[in-house]
């Protein structure tokens, strides 16, 4: 798939493959391209160049019937505040063509599936945000969709439900469901994820699953030192030492690509401190996906 915004390329020949029963974490900073290539796969943007196909069905030639395939979790809520769990998922169960008794059933399945069971009938205004992220979960999957897509689900809300809509997108994929699965929290893509495709800069950097994108690092170690001070001074002068290979900074921290971490830390500690930085902590890392992600793009998760 290809998208232009004028003369800026937003994605640029990005290619993925969900296959039944299997959840893809898409991950990227801000501004990698990820909102718009799902917008682009939910047939909210038309390609300008390639093809998006759900079941078979393109989006492009057979849009309607393609959408019938698909459900689509925003990261902005789309539910009705003023009625309840119950008479949302209704309303959209109707708009998606269920009726009567199978209408009725679905509901049901889909409130005990989110673990809103107990409050399907006060005012979807009540809930928490975690309870309405719920809900939001529950009206994409009503039409049994063959492939759901979630954009980040659990922003802002509380540990129990982020809990809750991991373990329901675990139960969905046991069922044989596709998942398409974007997070700022690398490990909710570590938990739930088969394969991982990193974006950056409208391209997919680099996909697989855990163990073959941890292999891309070559065995690096990070070291990561947190404090205050002349933090860009240090940054300058722990990237002059010739066993580091990568320095990012993300606002008070620096996070370092090394090999043999533990021979090192000494003398990368020793340059950030000269040069005015004032240390609160230093962890070291094995390579895990935030390394690999950080040694693709340069950048944290969360930039």
């Amino acid at each position: 798939m290809v998208h232009h915004f004028g003369s800026l390329i937003a994605v640029d020949e990005v290619s993925l493959r969900i296959e039944p029963g299997e959840t893809v974490g898409l991950l990227g900073p801000n501004g990698a391209g990820k909102t718009t290539t799902i917008s682009m796969m939910a047939g909210l943007l038309t390609p300008d160049a390639g093809s998006v196909r759900v079941a078979g069905r393109s989006m492009l030639k057979e849009p309607m019937q393609a959408k019938r395939h698909l459900g689509l979790v925003p990261q902005e809520l789309a539910i009705y505040p003023e009625i309840s769990a119950r008479d949302n998922l209704r309303f959209f169960g109707r708009l998606q063509g269920l009726r009567g008794t199978d209408l009725s059933r679905r509901v049901t399945e889909v409130l005990e599936l989110v673990g809103l069971q107990d409050r399907a009938k006060g005012p979807a205004k009540e809930f928490s945000g975690g309870m309405k992220r719920r809900l939001n979960i529950g009206i994409g999957l009503l039409h049994r969709p063959t492939l759901l897509i979630l954009d980040e689900p659990t922003v802002g809300v509380d540990p129990q439900s982020r809990n809750a809509i991991l373990e329901s997108v675990e139960a969905l994929t046991e069922e044989g469901m596709a998942v398409l699965y974007t997070t700022h929290y690398m490990e909710e893509a570590q938990r739930l994820c088969d394969r991982i495709a990193i974006m950056d800069a409208g391209r997919v950097q680099a996909e697989g699953t855990r163990e073959e994108l941890v292999s891309l690092t070559g065995g690096a170690d990070t070291i990561t030192l947190t404090g205050a001070g002349e933090v860009a001074e240090a940054e300058t002068a722990v990237a002059a030492l010739p066993q580091v290979q990568q320095v990012v900074r993300d606002g008070f921290c620096l996070h370092l690509t090394v090999r043999g971490a533990a021979a090192v830390v000494t003398q990368v500690v020793t340059a950030a401190t000269r040069a005015g930085m004032e240390l609160e902590d230093v962890q070291i890392s094995r390579p895990d996906l935030e390394s690999v992600f950080l040694h693709l793009t340069g950048k944290a998760l969360r930039d």
